[in-house]
């Protein structure tokens, strides 16, 4: 892995490491070739001073590539990196971190433009090129992310001010490049949008039947949501599918049962949706599997037997290498499910410090190939979130590893995790 203004990825990446250096060295190669070629047109043009970093930085201003630029100049933008051209420009920037694509925007429009498209990201997800982040919102209308490949934390813009909506309830879905926010305001579900591209809020698509309470998962730039509760309180077993890059909503058909406070996961390639409630005191146990190919769903008994409690949070469940897996809040266990036999098998303990009420305020996430748990110990005067991660191993109990902690409210609201 070389270290500069490209830097990659490797494990989230699909092609051997030593493809990679090669993409990596030449990202990073041509990119200060035309930094040098740049650095000497500026020079050469009047300025008879050798120039330091600071100097160089500031002739590298957006403001300058905008307002100011030869017809020659706004080619070179056009071709991003001009020597190879557009195309072998975006084939080289995808292997790129996507933690870079900041510094890459503000280099001039031509950069910023391409990062603001999403056309990035789309040759990223046709390549299988994936990164995931982790965003949360501890604190009312605050979202913060973790970028666990660096090791950093990055500050959401805040959401808009809507008090009602600050009160009401809440789920999460990121899907593609957005994080959508579900909530009420008044007698109405609405829905706020974040994009990465801009890194701004914006009102989102409301879904052809509105709804909280829902279970739901996501798979590029495809989201599922399914069940919950309506305006008036009706449980629901109507499906949607959501698709970022058009920005509308598709009405599947619907589930055998209605269930509301139930969880959703993606699994070789079919939906499923576990467990939840089919009244306010009715706990179901039964979980259902739906066929994007055919349409169909499927009643699976028992597949959330004693997970979780009417009083509890929905299952904690998550998916890695199409394997699924459960947080047990109430026993502080991690499970597996066998899907032959339709049990779940107790593989070891959840990490100790993160605390939960009957599992609200605890996260548990797939991020990539790995697990995590998120959650903060009871602590007095102020708080503390901690991020906690295990990757699975066949027939290895698990050993959980803190990557992450800071100062924060402990009790996390609503989690996501964002792959592109």
């Amino acid at each position: 892995m070389l270290v500069g203004q490209s830097c990659l990825i490797s494990r989230a990446f699909p092609s051997s490491c030593e493809q990679e250096s090669k993409w990596s060295y030449m990202t990073n190669h041509i990119l200060e070739k035309t930094s040098n070629k740049r650095l000497h047109d500026v020079v050469s043009g009047g300025h008879s001073e050798v120039m330091d970093k600071d100097q160089w930085r500031q002739t590298k201003s957006p403001k300058l590539t905008d307002s100011s630029t030869s017809k020659s100049d706004c080619r070179d933008s056009d071709n991003l990196i001009s020597a190879i051209g557009r195309d072998n420009s975006i084939s080289c920037l995808m292997w790129c971190s996507r933690s870079d694509y900041g510094v890459l925007a503000s280099l001039n429009h031509g950069f910023r433009s391409l990062i603001r498209s999403g056309e990035l990201y789309g040759r990223r997800r046709k390549n299988k090129i994936t990164e995931h982040w982790v965003y949360f919102s501890c604190n009312v209308n605050e979202w913060e992310a973790y970028d666990p490949y660096r090791a950093r934390w990055i500050n959401l813009p805040k959401m808009p001010p809507n008090e009602c909506f600050m009160c009401s309830d809440k789920e999460s879905l990121a899907v593609g490049t957005e994080l959508l926010v579900f909530g009420k305001e008044v007698n109405a579900h609405i829905v706020l949008r974040y994009t990465i591209l801009t890194n701004s809020w914006s009102p989102g698509i409301a879904m052809n039947s509105p709804r909280c309470l829902f279970g739901s998962a996501s798979s590029g730039d495809k989201a599922i949501v399914a069940g919950g509760s309506d305006a008036l309180g009706a449980i629901l077993s109507s499906a949607e599918l959501y698709n970022s890059e058009t920005q509308t909503w598709t009405t599947l058909p619907s589930m055998n049962k209605p269930r509301k406070m139930c969880s959703g996961v993606f699994m070789d390639e079919k939906f499923y949706v576990i467990g939840g409630m089919a009244s306010n005191t009715e706990l179901l146990t039964c979980g259902e599997e739906f066929d994007p190919e055919k349409g169909t769903w499927r009643v699976i008994p028992n597949m959330s037997l004693g997970l979780n409690g009417a009083s509890g949070a929905p299952p904690l469940v998550a998916v890695v290498n199409n394997e699924l897996y459960a947080a047990h809040y109430a026993h502080q266990e991690i499970r597996k499910y066998d899907k032959e036999n339709n049990v779940w098998i107790t593989l070891g303990k959840l990490p100790e410090r993160p605390v939960s009420m009957n599992g609200w305020g605890l996260a548990f996430r797939a991020c990539g190939e790995q697990l995590i748990v998120i959650g903060g110990p009871r602590a007095l005067g102020g708080g503390v979130i901690e991020l906690h991660s295990w990757i699975p191993k066949e027939d290895e109990p698990p050993e959980w590893n803190m990557i992450a902690r800071k100062q924060s409210g402990s009790f996390v609201y609503n989690c996501a995790v964002m792959g592109c």
